[in-house]
């Protein structure tokens, strides 16, 4: 009985929230039955098979100035011709009923595919409207885990917020990791704004779900211009030809954090130990003491000379109490990176997957925190191994030491890259 309730519910607010129709007041109002209705109706009754017989796509106008009206039909790409038309006719017949006066009128709706009619007394075409027309969420009788759900959801949007452009639409699928469910998301753009506008337009709906939505398990937002819908459950026909994400080995959200910031955590401690030896090295040449001494970390002139290009000011770390550090060494370099992973770590992950996600972490801590990538960033570069990572540039720990008088001065300068080179070839 239960079991029968959650169903009914479900079905309940499904139908509830197929439609989402706004009959705006700002353009103005007619009269029922004058040329400006006339036109209205005449305009949407032919939209059907005009939206069919092109591409799911159709933009029109009927009419004379003032009672011209200016109308668009949209179905998800690849679409069958009768859903693609029965949902066109539902929204019409919606907008009909519910907008009695008004000169405009939107309508999102979902009927076994997603559909967009909409009609105005002036011309919007290429037009981005970014005014909010809904934003509903709702949490199902669906066990997981906040943040699992969390980073699955952007997860998830972040690569349908990729593949849109291509086609103004994209969906997919992807699985909690606390729970045996999976969430599902159909994103949808109005094709007769601008590429640039349509990804745009969706980066927004995810800033609105930050701040409305975050971590409920079902929802629409729907701006003049795109569309966004999740669940946990799948809510059209069209993901029957979706699969999910194929389970693999792929680092965990705790490996990663591991990955990364361990070895942050190491440079920090490595570079603390070798100041320290620096400023010993220091003080015993000061007191007259021999180089020589127990504890002092021994290299030839020449070759500390060489290595920092004769003392050249692009090798300078910093200025200490005990006088100018220069870098005499490259920090990283392939052979050293792989040396710093665990050998059991080796046996169940790509070698140039570990590095790269040590690559994000040194771009998580650089001195500049405007260079360092926000979350949906980071999200991005480690599902999308396509994206090139630029080079860091030193962890904010690697200028620890200074001199008052060179702050600003530092401040001023960009510091120089970490010398690392990562370089993987993935079979074709």
């Amino acid at each position: 009985m239960d079991d029968l309730l959650v169903v009914f519910w479900i079905v309940l607010l499904t139908t509830v929230l197929v439609s989402a129709d706004i009959c705006f007041e700002r353009s103005g109002f007619f009269t029922p039955n004058d040329t400006y209705d006339l036109n209205r109706r005449l305009m949407l009754s032919s939209l059907p098979s005009n939206v069919t017989a092109n591409d799911g796509f159709y933009t029109t106008s009927t009419g004379q100035d003032p009672n011209r009206v200016y109308g668009l039909g949209m179905c998800v790409a690849g679409t069958d011709a009768r859903s693609c038309s029965d949902c066109i006719i539902s929204s019409s017949a919606r907008l009909l009923r519910n907008c009695t006066n008004q000169t405009e009128g939107i309508d999102w709706r979902m009927d076994r595919t997603l559909c967009l009619v909409r009609y105005s007394n002036r011309s919007f075409y290429g037009s981005l409207g970014m005014e909010i027309l809904r934003s509903e969420n709702y949490t199902r009788d669906v066990q997981a885990n906040m943040t699992d759900l969390e980073i699955t959801w952007e997860a998830l949007m972040i690569g349908l917020i990729d593949q849109a452009p291509s086609l103004y639409y994209a969906a997919g699928i992807r699985k909690l990791e606390s729970s045996i469910s999976h969430v599902y998301s159909v994103v949808q753009c109005s094709r007769d704004i601008s590429l640039e506008n349509c990804t745009h337009c969706l980066q927004e709906n995810v800033i609105e779900y930050r701040s409305c939505c975050r971590g409920r398990q079902g929802g629409i937002i729907s701006r003049s211009s795109c569309f966004i819908r999740w669940e946990v459950y799948p809510f059209l026909d069209l993901f029957d030809n979706i699969a999910p994400e194929k389970d693999g080995k792929k680092i965990s959200t705790g490996t990663i954090v591991a990955i990364v910031v361990v070895p942050v955590v190491l440079l920090a401690l490595g570079y603390a130990l070798w100041e320290r030896r620096e400023a010993f090295k220091a003080f015993t040449t000061d007191t007259g003491d021999d180089i020589t001494t127990s504890g002092s970390l021994q290299f030839e002139f020449k070759a500390i000379e060489a290595a920092t290009s004769n003392f050249h000011n692009t090798n300078k770390l910093g200025h200490g109490g005990f006088g100018e550090v220069y870098k005499v060494w490259r920090l990283w370099n392939n052979d050293s990176l792989l040396e710093m992973i665990d050998p059991a770590m080796k046996e169940n992950y790509d070698s140039c997957e570990v590095i790269r996600c040590i690559h994000i972490g040194l771009l998580c801590v650089q001195e500049n925190h405007a260079d360092r990538p926000t979350m949906s960033t980071i999200f991005h570069m480690l599902t999308n191994a396509s994206i090139t990572l630029h080079m860091p540039q030193p962890p904010g720990f690697v200028f620890g030491v200074r001199s008052k008088s060179n702050l600003l001065e530092e401040r001023s300068q960009s510091g120089p890259s970490i010398s690392i080179s990562i370089t993987c070839v993935s079979p074709r």
